[in-house]
Parts: C-alpha cells; sequence; structure tokens
C-alpha cells in the first residue's frame, strides 16, 4: 500500500484537478451539442506542440506551451466568429473540420522530426504517471482562475449554451461571450493535453457530463454527479493500472467507458433518472 501511495498520489490528484474543471465545461459542451470541441482543441494544441518542437523547443517547454496556446485561441476566435443564429450548416461539422486538418497537420509535422512517432504518442496519451508537484500546482491555480471567471459570468454563459435564441434576442454580445467561452476552455484544454493528453482530456470531459445528464435534471446535481463519477473512475483507473500494470492514462480512459456503460444500464433499468 506504501508503495502505491508514494507511486500513484500524484497521478491521482491530477485526476481530481482534471475532474473539477472539465466535469462543469462538459455541461456546456453538451448543452451546446458541441461534443468534439474538446478534441477539436485538444488537437490544434497539439498541433501547435509539435510546430514547437520542430522548431527546437522541448514537448512540455514553456516556449511550446506558449506556442500550442497561442494555436489554441486562435481555434477559439475561429469558433466564436463562426456562431451564427441561423448558420447555413451545423457548427459541429466546421469543429470536426478543425480536428481532423489539425490532426493530420500534426502527423506531417512530426514526420520531419527525428522520433516523430513517439512524441505523437506522448501527445496522445500525455505523461500523468510522471506529473510532479510543481505542474499540479500550476495547473491547479489555473483551472480555479478559469473556474472563478465562469463563475462570475455564469448568468449569460448558460444563457448561451441553454437557450441561444433567447441570448440573441435579449441583445447578449452572443460571439464576444462565446469567445471568453472557447478561450478560457482552450486555456484549460492546452494545460490539459500537456499533462493528460488528447484521448483522457476527452474522457473528462464528456463522461463526466453524460453521466450527469443521464442520471439528473439540475445542472448542480448534473454538477454534482459528475464530479462523483469522475472521483470514483479515478480511483478505479488509477488503482487498476497499478496493479494490472497497465498505462495510467489509458486504463482510466477505459474506467470511464465502464463507469458510463453501468449508469447507462442503471437507467435503463429504471426507465428514468435517478435523480430529479
Amino acid at each position: 500500500m506504501g508503495d502505491f501511495l508514494h507511486l500513484m498520489f500524484k497521478p491521482f490528484l491530477a485526476c481530481l484537478i482534471l475532474t473539477g474543471i472539465h466535469a462543469y465545461l462538459g455541461l456546456h459542451v453538451i448543452e451546446r451539442e458541441v461534443i468534439f470541441v474538446d478534441l477539436a482543441l485538444a488537437q490544434t494544441a497539439a498541433f501547435g506542440a509539435t510546430v514547437g518542437f520542430l522548431l527546437g523547443f522541448g514537448l512540455h517547454s514553456s516556449q511550446s506551451y506558449l506556442v500550442a496556446l497561442s494555436f489554441t485561441l486562435t481555434g477559439a476566435a475561429v469558433f466564436a466568429a463562426t456562431r451564427l443564429r441561423k448558420p447555413v450548416v451545423p457548427q459541429e461539422s466546421l469543429i470536426g473540420i478543425v480536428y481532423a486538418v489539425a490532426a493530420a497537420a500534426s502527423v506531417l509535422v512530426l514526420s520531419r522530426a527525428p522520433e516523430g512517432g513517439e512524441e505523437l504518442k506522448a501527445l496522445l496519451v500525455g505523461h500523468l504517471l510522471f506529473v510532479d508537484w510543481g505542474e499540479l500546482t500550476k495547473v491547479f491555480v489555473l483551472y480555479t482562475a478559469v473556474g472563478l471567471v465562469h463563475w462570475a459570468a455564469r448568468g449569460p454563459l448558460l444563457l448561451i449554451s441553454r437557450d441561444p435564441d433567447e441570448a440573441f434576442r435579449r441583445g447578449l454580445r452572443v460571439r464576444w461571450w462565446d469567445f471568453l467561452f472557447y478561450a478560457s476552455f482552450g486555456v484549460v484544454v492546452t494545460s490539459s493535453v500537456e499533462m493528460a493528453g488528447v484521448l483522457l482530456v476527452f474522457s473528462f470531459l464528456i463522461v463526466p457530463a453524460v453521466c450527469g445528464a443521464l442520471v439528473a435534471k439540475t445542472t448542480g446535481r448534473r454538477l454534482i454527479v459528475g464530479w462523483v463519477t469522475g472521483t470514483l473512475t479515478s480511483i478505479a483507473g488509477v488503482a487498476a493500472s497499478y496493479w494490472w500494470d497497465l498505462p495510467t492514462g489509458a486504463t482510466v480512459v477505459c474506467a470511464f467507458g465502464v463507469a458510463l456503460l453501468l449508469l447507462a444500464a442503471a437507467r435503463q433499468l429504471t426507465g428514468t433518472r435517478l435523480l430529479r
């Protein structure tokens, strides 16, 4: 048990920090029906990191992070600018295009770099097992700041996510609020991808939010369900990766899949939401 706590406590703490912010952002993503925006922004951040790597910066250096963040904020600006009251095509289609192009561009860039395959793998799965206290402190402070911004702006942001037509009718500057949402989202995703990789970040964003939507009706209860699901799943995934000697990030992703299946089965058996 002592070896387990020594080796796995920091990865578990990282999972808790990721759960705290991503479960909340996932509620917005579900309401907006832009499920793959996280993958698109995460892949855009990964593309920026590969460009920084090709320029000679370390994959996890401050310079590489700034390059990745600039690419992510550009993507956030694109998503905000393309929010229309009556779109010609669904915004989700643009999000999918951005993801595909960013993923392909990352492969092309890394094909020009030595050991490009290993670097691409690192971007997909992160380095959760080797996270240190300095990185944990940095992301905790950053995510707390983002959470406070969202708390202060919760009124217009929640209205735009739930009922964009009403937001337009009230005269809200929807595109500017969207840019605040996507930019803050991009800041979180850029840091999360560097630590946990694209796949795990997507799981932390979507699965707790979907679990909350399955079993609860109100935003507050959905958020609580998401936090509880993320915490319990993190415990199970981290423990399984230790006892069975499996990659931590991939194991936690699979644990999220199991958790979603169990809650979906419970919803199917009861025929209704477990919480009102």
